[in-house]
């Protein structure tokens, strides 16, 4: 901003020194005394053109500090004043760009590559927010790939769902999904992905959504699957593809720490067999992306690198770069900034790699409120389902003693349970060094709020979904009939 023009206050420092949070507390601390009513007008007017709450913390702090009443006087009534020009304007952004869900409405943008869409797990109204959001999306923007938090060949077996509706097979791989993550083995889940079916089915064969599983195999159960369908009548003498057709014939359900079970070692020499061998395929298509995937599996590295390393090898067969995608993640892993440098989500790491311009990545955040999520599925003795249990405000860090920082303003402006906000336009307040809707508040315990000091809401995410009165996810477990 240009500098305002000042003279050399008595005793006090230049006030063009008070443009800046850091540069007026050290000159605060000194000159206590010397505090005129001019320099008070002069920070509050600062406060309100730099439009951030750090202002508004500086004039409290010289309210309990000055013993010169006339100063505090006045600083009490430019505070109040601060405070109500700084909600308004986020308020009256807020109100500018919001959409209802369960409206006709057109998503705002469409120059984007990647968009990612989550909040925190097991919560119904999550599910329902998705669909009405590929609906636009998919009218909109010629969406070709559905990313999902499942390894390769478990997303190819989804597709098989979207091209048949077999519920059977769908009823499987919601459970299976549930070993990655336990609060989508769920009814909801089950039906969202009956209504994306439909909306699937009702696009032209050509503009239809193909999902693409990018985590590393939890089990190996579907790539076992996948490898003997895709190679039926092809190389019957190979004996290592034969360990894994007879593999493919018995009960595979469960694979935990699969990296250590004898099939892992089949797998991989059938990986290493067939590149020492350069073995051809009569389905490349599907067999290349499928071994591409199956390769990176057999490396130890942490799961963001896992998911990010594969969205890259996965590219070169399906061209990320042109064809643009549509994510269904959790919270953490579609910010697009690091909180941490040590640990950076899925998302900022393709920024930070340069795989996509930042511009290109957009993430919509949801938040819950007045909702419940399903919390912990109860088992016997037996490992047989016994019931479930919920959660309310702890659960989705909304309540006293953990919420997210500026939450109230979304609750303020929410037009219905489905309420979307824009925040990133070029006018926003969001652009801010505030990390409003990022940084979570807590009372006990140790929080983000350090890691995302001084960071804008807009560097993690570009839009938020404020879900309102959500139903628990019910286990899938409880459905009686279909």
């Amino acid at each position: 901003m240009p500098r305002l023009p000042c003279k050399q206050a008595t005793g006090f420092p230049a006030r063009r020194k008070f443009t800046t949070f850091s540069g007026v507390l050290p000159l605060l601390n000194k000159n206590f005394k010397k505090l005129t009513s001019v320099d008070v007008f002069f920070i509050h007017a600062t406060s309100i053109l730099k439009n951030t709450p750090s202002f508004l913390f500086t004039q409290l702090f010289i309210i309990f500090r000055t013993e010169n009443m006339k100063v505090t006087f006045a600083l009490l009534l430019f505070f109040a004043i601060s405070v109500c020009s700084f909600s308004q304007s986020k308020s009256a952004y807020l109100a500018s760009n919001r959409l209802d869900l369960n409206t006709s409405f057109t998503f705002p943008q469409t120059d984007f590559k990647l968009l990612g869409f989550g909040a925190i797990h097991g919560s119904s109204k999550t599910e329902t927010a998705e669909i009405k959001l590929l609906e636009s999306l998919l009218q909109n923007n010629d969406i070709r790939y559905y990313l999902m938090e499942v390894n390769y060949s478990h997303g190819y077996y989804f597709n098989e769902f979207l091209e048949t509706g077999d519920t059977i097979l769908l009823k499987e791989l919601i459970h299976d999904y549930g070993y990655r993550v336990s609060q989508e083995r769920s009814i909801s889940v089950y039906e969202k992905w009956k209504a994306l079916y439909r909306l699937n089915q009702s696009l032209p064969e050509a503009k239809r959504l193909t999902v693409i599983g990018l985590e590393a195999p939890y089990f190996y159960k579907y790539a076992i699957r996948q490898i003997a369908a895709l190679t039926a009548g092809q190389y019957d003498n190979w004996e290592t593809l034969n360990e894994i057709k007879a593999a493919a014939q018995l009960d595979t359900t469960i694979f935990y720490s699969y990296k250590e079970l004898p099939i892992a070692e089949v797998i991989k020499r059938f990986v290493e067999e067939s590149e020492e061998q350069s073995i051809s395929w009569a389905n490349e298509k599907d067999m290349q992306p499928l071994l591409a995937h199956l390769r990176l599996s057999f490396k130890d590295e942490n799961r963001e690198q896992q998911i990010f390393e594969n969205y890259v090898a996965l590219s070169k067969f399906y061209d990320f770069s042109t064809n643009k995608q549509f994510a269904r993640y959790g919270f953490f892993h579609l910010e697009k900034y690091r909180e941490r440098d040590s640990y950076p989500p899925f998302f900022a790491r393709l920024i930070d790699n340069d795989i996509h311009a930042k511009t290109d990545v957009m993430t919509v955040m949801g938040y819950l409120t007045d909702s419940k999520v399903l919390w912990n599925i109860k088992k016997d003795r037996n490992y047989d389902y016994k019931g479930y249990s919920t959660k309310a405000g702890y659960g989705i860090s909304d309540y006293l003693l953990e919420y997210f920082q500026g939450i109230h303003e979304l609750k303020k402006a929410q037009i219905s349970d489905l309420t979307l906000f824009r925040l990133n336009q070029p006018d926003s307040p969001y652009h801010e060094s505030e990390p409003d809707l990022i940084a979570i508040k807590k009372i006990i315990g140790r929080s983000n709020r350090k890691d995302v000091a001084g960071k804008a809401t807009t560097q993690f995410i570009d839009y938020a979904l404020l879900i309102s009165d959500s139903p628990a996810n019910v286990p899938l477990a409880e459905l009686k009939s279909d």
